[in-house]
């Protein structure tokens, strides 16, 4: 039996890959990692900026940064992972981002078929103060993800990304928008690892 050399070659990769072959349109397309946000002062789009620069760090990352009201269902479905920013508001999300979730379902229909499910979520929020309910604005975030399937990660804290904005420590520091780019690097990460399949 005559083998062409095109099936030596599928042949040699299947075994360089233990005997699995992904396809050439999941091993090449890009990782797709939605960040968005609300920001009035420029503090929690600084961060978003940060997240952003820390998903396109990792090789084969494709980043779409939008504001909350400006992301559409094709951004949501089209995505393999969603980080979501939101300054603090009275120790919660702000009204703007809780909107957006809610728009999940009223705008975007993602129930009942929950399209999002398998997708990788993350959060990262700026407040005023040292307490000041950014730990309970990222838990709410994560909340709505888990409610929709998504697998939540953190990273740059134990629950995400953060940043205190005023008194002693005002605006955004260098140690900050690193625990930004750490969280937006593994959320890249992990959405590689679950888009292709690979145990690491």
């Amino acid at each position: 039996m005559r083998l062409t050399v095109g099936f030596i070659v599928f042949l040699m990769v299947a075994v360089a890959l233990g005997g699995r072959v992904e396809s050439a349109e999941t091993a090449l397309s890009p990782v797709k990692v939605l960040i968005a946000y609300h920001s009035l002062s420029g503090n929690t789009e600084k961060m978003a900026e940060a997240v952003a620069e820390g998903a396109r760090s990792v090789p084969g990352t494709l980043v779409v940064l939008k504001r909350v009201g400006l992301v559409t269902g094709d951004d949501l479905f089209s995505s393999d992972a969603v980080v979501v920013g939101s300054p603090v508001y009275w120790s919660n999300m702000a009204g703007e981002v809780k909107t957006f979730f809610d728009n999940w379902q009223l705008k975007f229909g993602v129930f009942p078929e929950f399209k999002m499910r398998n997708k990788i979520g993350a959060a990262f929020a700026t407040g005023g103060q040292i307490s000041s309910g950014k730990e309970v604005t990222m838990l709410t975030i994560l909340a709505a993800m888990l409610g929709n399937q998504m697998i939540v990660v953190s990273g740059g804290g134990a629950f995400g990304a953060s940043a205190t904005t005023e008194g002693e420590s005002p605006g955004i520091d260098q140690n900050e928008l690193a625990d930004a780019r750490v969280l937006g690097r593994r959320v890249a990460e992990v959405a590689a690892i679950v888009k292709r399949g690979m145990v690491q």
